[in-house]
């Protein structure tokens, strides 16, 4: 479908359901639904019940665009930061921080940010390298192509066919850029971006296939010569990766009319660089994937896998001193969950149990929980006990959304630090 084809817009916040009449929806939009996974789908009475995951973005079907509005709680001027973090990616300058999210919510901050980039590397100048011709022409420059000569000229001596390396801004680094410019124009809803992306694309080369240039992000390697592609290529794996519920957290994805970000991979992401960041700087590290998983072992053969226990993430401390015990783990769960405003559910505590009793030794029976918090920092410690005692501690924390991520960070590291300076957690919390 061409981007100019009138479509019925559908509104979303994340959980919610609506239903769309069945003559509005194809075959193909349905299927797309289900293999994208940005909603459930059911048939009801009247058409379609959709309800929505924790997914963010549009998607761009048949007669439908699919609006998922986030309940995330993370400004928009703020979301452009947590996304960087969550991706390793530089930290953006003030004029995307202030981007406006408009019709396309969060998504519209991946071709803002693509934009951004694209048009500093044009400022800048594009890198030029020797790119692969073929040719044809009446003087030999290059490589005489032989099996080129023998099957198409037919005796014709004044022309010949060459491979020529020519000094132009044709690389694979300025390609992608190129095609993913043209991409997210595409896809924009807003007329203005559209300008812009459009504009940018044309000081660029781009492949006859835009969604071509996505291999080329895939062997691609980076040296001193092109390192400054680093983040635009970053964008633009989003844009043209995009079509999976994961694909804005994700290197590889399919071409799709649509950006969507899952919420609870984008909370894992940070959780998981804000403690990995903390424990290094206390001597820690992250868990090996070895060292990481509890298994459960069945003497019966049965159809279904038992797949293994793993958090979030696991931190590894080195032994307390004047011990020989060996190393020292702490389990911290990331829950995109309401944490801050209801209770931690009996399936997470169990869940949080587990790991206290696979990773840690009585006098340091902790967990953490990592939960987003709207509303600034909070910090509670649950205290399960058992008819024999003590059985472990849950630090529930909630970090503060609307603050930079590095900022937001503080709470995690000072429980992080309590634990690897200590050789019991605080049993007196409630």
């Amino acid at each position: 479908m061409g981007r100019n084809v009138a479509r019925h817009e559908v509104t979303l916040e994340e959980h919610e359901c609506v239903t769309v009449p069945y003559t509005r929806l194809s075959g193909d939009d349905v299927a797309r639904l289900r293999a994208t996974r940005a909603v459930t789908v059911t048939e009801g009475r009247h058409g379609y019940r959709l309800r929505a995951r924790a997914t963010t973005g549009v998607l761009q079907l048949d007669h439908v665009r699919l609006v998922l509005r986030p309940k995330f709680p993370v400004p928009g001027t703020r979301l452009i930061d947590w996304l960087c973090y969550a991706g390793g990616l530089r930290e953006p300058d003030e004029t995307l921080r202030r981007w406006p999210l408009g019709r396309d919510g969060y998504a519209g901050l991946v071709p803002a940010a693509l934009l951004h980039e694209c048009l500093l590397l044009s400022r800048r100048g594009l890198r030029r390298d020797y790119v692969r011709r073929r040719r044809v022409d009446t003087a030999l420059r290059g490589r005489l192509d032989v099996q080129a000569q023998a099957t198409r000229c037919f005796g014709a001596v004044d022309r010949l066919h060459l491979h020529t390396f020519e000094y132009e801004e044709g690389g694979w680094e300025n390609l992608v850029c190129g095609a993913a410019l043209t991409v997210a124009a595409r896809r924009s809803a807003d007329a203005g971006l559209t300008r812009r992306l459009l504009d940018a694309a044309s000081r660029f080369p781009c492949p006859p296939r835009p969604l071509d240039a996505l291999p080329l992000l895939t062997r691609g390697q980076y040296t001193s010569l092109n390192h400054h592609y680093r983040a635009a290529h970053a964008w633009a794996r989003m844009v043209l990766g995009g079509g999976g519920v994961t694909d804005l957290l994700d290197p590889y994805g399919f071409g799709a009319a649509s950006l969507l970000l899952d919420l609870n991979v984008l909370w894992e992401q940070v959780v998981r660089r804000m403690a990995v960041e903390a424990a290094a700087g206390l001597g820690g590290r992250a868990a090996r994937r070895s060292e990481g998983a509890i298994r459960t072992m069945t003497d019966v053969a049965l159809d279904s896998s038992l797949r293994p226990f793993r958090p979030d993430v696991l931190l590894a401390f080195p032994p307390s001193a004047g011990t020989t015990r060996a190393t020292r783990f702490l389990a911290v769960d990331a829950k995109y969950k309401p944490y801050a405003r209801k209770e931690i559910s009996a399936d997470d505590r169990h869940q949080l149990l587990t790991y206290i009793a696979g990773y840690t030794e009585p006098e340091t029976a902790l967990a953490l929980v990592i939960h987003p918090s709207p509303d600034g920092p909070t910090r509670r410690v649950l205290r399960v006990e058992g008819p024999r005692g003590l059985l472990g501690l849950i630090e529930v924390l909630g970090i503060d959304t609307r603050a930079a991520p590095r900022d937001a960070a503080g709470p995690l590291r000072k429980a992080i630090a309590g634990f690897s300076g200590s050789h019991s957690p605080d049993h007196n919390s409630s």
